[in-house]
Order: C-alpha cells, then structure tokens, then sequence
C-alpha cells in the first residue's frame, strides 16, 4: 500500500510510520515543522513534507492523521476530493494491528519505560512513544514471529483498538480527562474494556481502580507491597540500576533507580512469563538500558551530574524526584536543583496542588514557560503558588559542556555546575537540556 501520515513528526505517528515502512508499504508523510524525528524519517527513505500542503497527496491508497490534526487541513480535504480513505490513528490501529500478537501496555505513566522492558526481554516487533536506548529507536521491526510489544495509548481510547493478545496495566490514574469530556465512568469503562477484551491480563492489584476489578477478572495480579521485597538500589559499572526480588522468582536487576522501575520491570516480567521460562527472562533484562529522556544522563562530571527526564504528571515527577534523591546520595552530591517546564495549561491547573508537592528535596527549583502544545494560554501564579521553594522563573535554558545557564530576558541569571540538575517536562525543555537546537 501507498499510506500517508499527517503528524508524522509526533512520537507515536512516527512509530506507526516506521513499522509500515519496514512491512514493505510506500510511505510518505507530513508536519507543521522539521524535528529530529522528520529528520530520522528521511534518513530511512520515508519522504516527509513540511508543511502541510495539498501537493503531498498524490496516488496514496490511505491517509492517516493524529488526533490533533483538524478537518480542514488541506491535505485531508485533498484527500477526500480524490476518494482516498482517511482514518485517524485510532482508527488506523485495528488495521495495523489486526494480525500481530500484540502485548498492550497502558497507564497513566510508566507504559513507556514497561513496553521498553518488555522489548529486552522478549523477541518481536516494538513500537513504543519513546526511544529505547538499547536500539536507539522508537520501533524495532522483527519479522521471525507476529509479537508485538505495543505502548497503548489511552489519551484518544486508541487502546481499544491495539487487539490486545495481552493487556498490561500499570496504573489508571485519570490523564487526559478532556478527551472523556471529565467523565470519570466513561474513563474507567474504557479501562475495563480494554482489559476484557485480551485473553492474557497483567494487573498491578493495588491501583485503586483495578482493585475494584478483582473478582470480575481472571488475571495475573501484582501487589507490589508484598511481591516485591528487598528493593536496593545500586550502581553497576557507574550506571543506576534497581535490584528487586519478585515472588518466589528470586532476584533480578534492571536499570534505573526506584520502586516505580521495579514495579514496570516486575508486570513486563509477568507478562514474558506466559511464554518464557524466568532465568531467561531474568538475564534478558540486563540488556535494558532505560529510554531516552527517563532518567536520561546526559552529561557527567565528577562534580556534577545533568539528567534529562520527560515526566510532566506530578505522579511521575515525585517517583523519579524520589530516584534522583537516591542517585545524588550515592553519587555523594549534597545539591538537587530542578528545572521543570509545565507542558499543558490544562494539566497543570488540574493537577496544580500535587505539582506543588512533588519536587520537595529540591535545593532549587527553575520554572520556565508552560509548553502549551496548542492550548490557549491561562493565568497561573507560579511565583505564588511555588513560594515554598528556593524558586527563580526563567525563560530558557542554555547548555554548554557541563553547564546550564539559566536565561530571563535575554540575560544570563546564573550558570548551575555542580550536583545534580534534573530538567522535567515533555516540551522542548529536552533539546535545551541536551544543548540541541
């Protein structure tokens, strides 16, 4: 087939883009702009347009778009005139997936680093919403066996539609309620039918919405109070890693530091446990080397360490905040500064009393712009709101060598080089992190 992806620069497009590519179909695609990602794209040979335009749509047999993408875009206007099918991503999905084996894995936050878990230990295709640092994509294509290891997506109920031979659910923490038009029943029933719909079902049992499910589900449940005991978090080769005994199972290392890192690691090996006997499993996880922008290192010196970390829901921010407090400890840094960039005026208003809470053990903490990612902008009193901590309102970052600038009108403030600097945010606080333009 001939597809088109409108979006294509977004993480999950991009992944549906390369999986297509790698199956033999003709791709091409679109984007408002060029990122890393459209760059990558036309590195493999896949055409990327930018910007949307008309002109893009020529004989294609099927065009598919992300949720935000409007009807009016020029190319879905052109591509109806032409009787090319249209279908957004969700829809696209039970398609793509129709005749994979696919491992599902959905939640709040966490799925991510789970799906990448799972991709270590088990054989078969992968596409997850970031990169694996262990291949260096989001997407790994395997054409041996009809696996999938798929991050589901509950943000557009796009999960509904990934055929789920196995779902996997961390957590189901309410996020993007205003997709469910804040209609909490409407969110959990499209949990629940998520779940329902896969034959093989790995549930942590202490989410306070799975619980509820307990009686009326047949699945493998974890407890992570009791499941996962002696938890230590050591250093291998200078790298964080998690050390965990599961079960009767023994003991297993993964990395990353955290109860959250083990919890991912202990539901992917749950899941690979149906079809793999566990000292394989065990010795596959060592071969995970975490995701980029989860608890990404990207600069280290002997006084100071810098770490990339894409948590934007305060959930994820206090457990890895919590991770950074024990990497500095063993590190012997006595100084954690934060540098968050809120992403979305909508979550952080929703969410605005638990962000308060959860960068405490921070020595400083940097506030740069609320990333809108299209939404109309609305008031916050982050001065205000934030006063509790060691707090400066920046508009930027710069990077260079080991350092971080930090920049407020055009003027540098202050230059941050020793300790540990931990950038959170799911904008493009990562590129200013990483010093990349």
């Amino acid at each position: 087939m001939k597809v088109h992806f409108i979006g294509i620069g977004g993480i999950g497009i991009s992944g549906l883009a390369q999986y297509m590519h790698f199956k033999g179909h003709e791709v091409t695609g679109s984007d408002i702009s060029d990122t890393i990602i459209t760059k990558k794209l036309r590195d493999l040979g896949i055409k990327v347009t930018v910007p949307h335009a008309k002109s893009a749509i020529t004989n294609q047999d099927l065009l598919i778009h992300s949720a935000i993408i409007r009807p009016d875009n020029p190319e879905i206007i052109q591509a109806k005139e032409k009787g090319i099918e249209v279908l957004a991503r969700r829809e696209a999905l039970t398609k793509i997936l129709m005749d994979r084996k696919v491992y599902s894995v959905a939640g709040a936050h966490g799925k991510s680093t789970t799906t990448a878990i799972l991709t270590s230990i088990m054989q078969g295709s992968a596409i997850i919403g970031a990169e694996s640092k262990a291949f260096g994509s989001n997407v790994r294509y395997d054409e041996t066996t009809d696996t999938m290891l798929f991050e589901a997506d509950e943000s557009d109920g796009s999960f509904l539609n990934s055929n789920p031979h196995c779902a996997i659910v961390i957590n189901a923490e309410p996020e993007h309620m205003e997709y469910y038009d804040y209609n909490y029943e409407l969110f959990y029933d499209s949990y629940k039918s998520f779940i329902k719909s896969a034959p093989c079902k790995v549930l942590n049992a202490e989410d306070p919405f799975l619980a509820t499910l307990k009686d009326e589900i047949n699945a493998h449940w974890l407890y992570p109070s009791k499941d996962i005991t002696n938890i230590e978090f050591i250093l291998i080769n200078n790298e964080p890693h998690t050390r965990f005994t599961l079960k009767g199972f023994g003991s297993f290392d993964v990395w990353g530091f955290g109860k959250h890192i083990a919890i991912d690691a202990a539901l992917a090996v749950l899941a690979a446990h149906e079809s793999m006997d566990i000292n394989t499993i065990r010795e596959n996880l060592l071969t995970f080397k975490g995701i980029k922008k989860r608890f990404d290192i990207v600069g280290a010196e002997e006084n100071s360490v810098i770490i990339d970390d894409y948590g934007h829901h305060p959930t994820e921010i206090k457990a890895t905040f919590e991770s950074v407090k024990e990497y500095a400890t063993l590190k012997g840094f006595d100084k954690i500064t934060a540098i968050w960039q809120p992403h979305k005026y909508s979550r952080t208003i929703d969410n605005l009393d638990e962000f308060i809470k959860c960068f405490e053990g921070a020595q400083e903490l940097i506030i740069l712009p609320v990333w809108s990612a299209g939404e109309a902008p609305r008031e916050i009193d982050f001065k205000e709101k934030f006063k509790r901590y060691n707090l400066t309102m920046a508009d930027n970052i710069k990077r260079a060598n080991n350092t971080i600038t930090i920049v407020k009108d055009k003027e540098d403030l202050k230059v941050l080089d020793k300790g540990l600097i931990i950038g959170f945010g799911a904008g493009d606080i990562t590129y200013q992190i990483r010093g990349v333009s």
